[in-house]
């Protein structure tokens, strides 16, 4: 059974920086892709950046692109999401996801998520 387990969040002023953890165990994970979402109050469910394991492909929505990098850590199956410039839109639950995926922007193609972490931006 695969676990995510998120790690991170917190409150930020407006232009500062966190970086999300997210931890996996209970699989090899060399054919699957992570991804970060996120939701804020009344909202769906958004993509927000993914990493191929093998290989390190990455993509990202528009509005994070230049501020947010996500990588993996092979050793110790942990993704990041390192994320810049934080501004107030920003603020939402964050998840980790993981899965054999084909098109990495859409949560229901991934089959394991994480409990979330709360990011909260202050302006």
């Amino acid at each position: 059974q695969v676990q995510l387990v998120e790690s991170g969040g917190g409150l930020v002023q407006a232009g500062g920086s966190l970086r999300l953890s997210c931890a996996a165990s209970g699989y090899t994970f060399s054919r699957y892709a992570f991804g970060w979402f996120r939701q804020a109050p009344g909202k769906e469910r958004e993509f927000v950046a993914a990493i191929r394991w093998s290989g390190g492909r990455t993509a990202y929505r528009d509005s994070v692109k230049g501020r947010f990098t996500m990588s993996r850590d092979n050793a110790k199956n942990t993704v990041y999401l390192q994320m810049n410039s934080l501004n107030a839109e920003d603020t939402a639950v964050y998840y980790c996801a993981a899965g054999y995926v084909g098109s990495v922007g859409w949560p229901s193609e991934y089959g394991y998520w994480g409990q979330g972490t709360q990011v909260t931006v202050s302006s």
